[in-house]
């Protein structure tokens, strides 16, 4: 997955600006958030397939998965539990833009709903959905040359302890994967097959410039 620094820059500015929108359109100074990083991720790796499990509707990672998918000329598909379809707003009053980017596809089982999407770029899953752990048992494909998978709400259910996918993917054959808290509750898992051919490893770097 070919990284894009100005898509990656454009993501995360956009994303910023409709927070600014969303918690306050009075407020000057705007403080950066997790949905920020995120929307900056998926745009910056040019992810054409972006799948999001939710359980809330429209939220702020729905939105900063919309900007990443415009710029990227992608598919946004958000997957909708179908018990929790009928209480959900799925309207965007102040996005308009936006409207026409995310599917919405509600089924009874999502884990068997996301079978019908190939070589998935970028995944975020709600672990309020209980059977998220089980993606990876019913044949989720994820594009081999790279897919960026965000669990949220992880610290639903202090009594349990937290299993990431990192850990059920670990010792998988043809598998690497390295996993990373981002944030309140979040964690990001890096995954690929471990048969694609290694790329050359080029650092590289963008600046983003303030100017008043």
């Amino acid at each position: 997955m070919e990284w894009s620094p100005q898509q990656a820059m454009e993501a995360y500015l956009n994303t910023l600006q409709l927070s600014k929108g969303l918690h306050n359109r009075d407020r000057k100074l705007i403080e950066p958030e997790c949905v920020e990083f995120i929307s900056a991720l998926a745009a910056g790796s040019r992810s054409k397939v972006i799948l999001e499990i939710t359980t809330e509707g429209i939220n702020p990672f729905t939105i900063a998965l919309a900007v990443a998918t415009k710029l990227t000329c992608g598919r946004l598909i958000c997957v909708l539990p179908y018990h929790k379809s009928n209480n959900i707003d799925l309207k965007l009053p102040h996005h308009e833009e936006l409207k026409n980017v995310i599917e919405f596809v509600v089924g009874k089982n999502p884990n068997e709903v996301i079978k019908k999407f190939k070589k998935v770029d970028f995944l975020v899953i709600d672990c309020k959905f209980g059977d998220h752990l089980k993606l990876w048992k019913n044949n989720l494909e994820v594009n081999p040359k790279g897919c960026v998978v965000v669990t949220r709400n992880n610290n639903i259910g202090r009594n349990t302890r937290k299993v990431c996918f990192g850990e059920i993917l670990e010792g998988k054959k043809g598998i690497e994967c390295v996993t990373m808290p981002i944030g309140e509750g979040i964690e990001l898992t890096k995954i690929k097959s471990s048969s694609c051919k290694k790329e050359s490893r080029r650092f590289k770097r963008f600046h983003v410039t303030f100017e008043n």
